[in-house]
């Protein structure tokens, strides 16, 4: 079966991660090269001992690897600074880039809900948000898709553990990301994400809670779009899952909801709740990495379904 060349820039743990994600579950994809800036990065180490292509002279020296050429699409899991100077570097080379940080340079996408609409537009830096933003956007577009969501925010709780040195030196540009694509992806009027790095031991895997405020609608289609959506992202991401059922609370006439919505936003009378977790799959960090592990298996969704509409496919055997 032919494959598509890859690289993956950043051997920290999201690209190690996606690395081995490559590596066991690919039929399409061939891991072509690591990319680090560290020469004692554990991600490097593990390539080399898996026989891929390495480079600690980051970007630079992927350029100056003999199968660059051949390399077709290219995952970034830096840092939202480091992204900008990547896709700079990389831009007279015509090489498709998954952007695994919260840098936006190209449009948002969510598998289920916008993939196959960039795919068709051939857009070639695909932003994947942010990790809050994979397990909860799905859910805000699918509540959104029903009944318009003038107001939706979302809380990512996930285990410090599990949080490297790029996530907490991207705090701001996650929740800034987070917001603007629950709008423009989720399809609420309004939206405000929170993350919260939870410091208990043992860790606690990745939870997410979706609040949603709609007016008048079918509860019932509202829940089966919900449930529908979980399944949509839990073909690709196994540990994707509701912790209950979805709620709905009648607002008090005296809430002040009108604090949060825009000027002329429809009457709001209901506040839907969806609570979700996310078990990581281990293939790096331990299973309470769903943060990790949702990012990864959507990068990993992106590329697969981009290398399948690449034309003149430079492929190897």
């Amino acid at each position: 079966m032919t494959k598509t060349k890859v690289a993956v820039i950043g051997s920290g743990n999201i690209g190690t991660d996606l690395m081995i994600k490559i590596l066991r579950l690919s039929d399409t994809l061939e891991m072509a090269a690591m990319v680090g800036i560290d020469p004692d990065s554990d991600g490097l180490a593990r390539a080399a001992r898996l026989k891929v292509p390495v480079t600690h002279e980051g970007v630079d020296g992927l350029i100056r690897m003999p199968d660059f050429d051949d390399i077709r699409i290219v995952f970034d899991a830096t840092s939202a600074k480091a992204h900008v100077e990547n896709a700079k570097r990389l831009a007279p080379y015509g090489k498709r880039l998954v952007d695994l940080t919260p840098a936006a340079i190209g449009p948002y996408v969510v598998p289920p809900v916008n993939l196959d609409e960039h795919l068709s537009n051939a857009v070639d830096n695909l932003n994947l948000v942010t990790c809050g933003g994979q397990a909860t956007i799905p859910i805000v577009h699918a509540v959104s898709r029903v009944t318009p969501v003038p107001y939706a925010e979302i809380v990512a709780s996930i285990a410090s553990k599990s949080a490297g040195p790029g996530t907490r030196a991207n705090i701001d540009e996650f929740t800034e990301t987070t917001s603007g694509a629950i709008e423009k992806v989720g399809g609420a009027s309004r939206g405000k994400a929170i993350i919260v790095l939870n410091p208990a031991e043992p860790p606690l895997i990745m939870r997410d809670t979706v609040f949603c405020l709609i007016g008048d609608a079918d509860q019932d289609a509202v829940r089966a779009s919900v449930e529908e959506m979980v399944a949509a992202v839990a073909e690709y991401v196994p540990g994707y899952r509701l912790k209950q059922k979805v709620q709905f609370t009648p607002l008090a006439p005296d809430e002040p909801v009108h604090t949060l919505l825009d000027a002329g936003a429809p009457p709001v009378t209901t506040k839907v709740s969806v609570f979700l977790e996310v078990e990581g799959a281990a293939h790096y960090l331990p299973a309470y990495a769903g943060n990790l592990d949702i990012m990864t298996s959507a990068a990993l969704r992106v590329a697969e379904r981009v290398a399948e509409r690449l034309p003149n496919e430079v492929t190897s055997r």
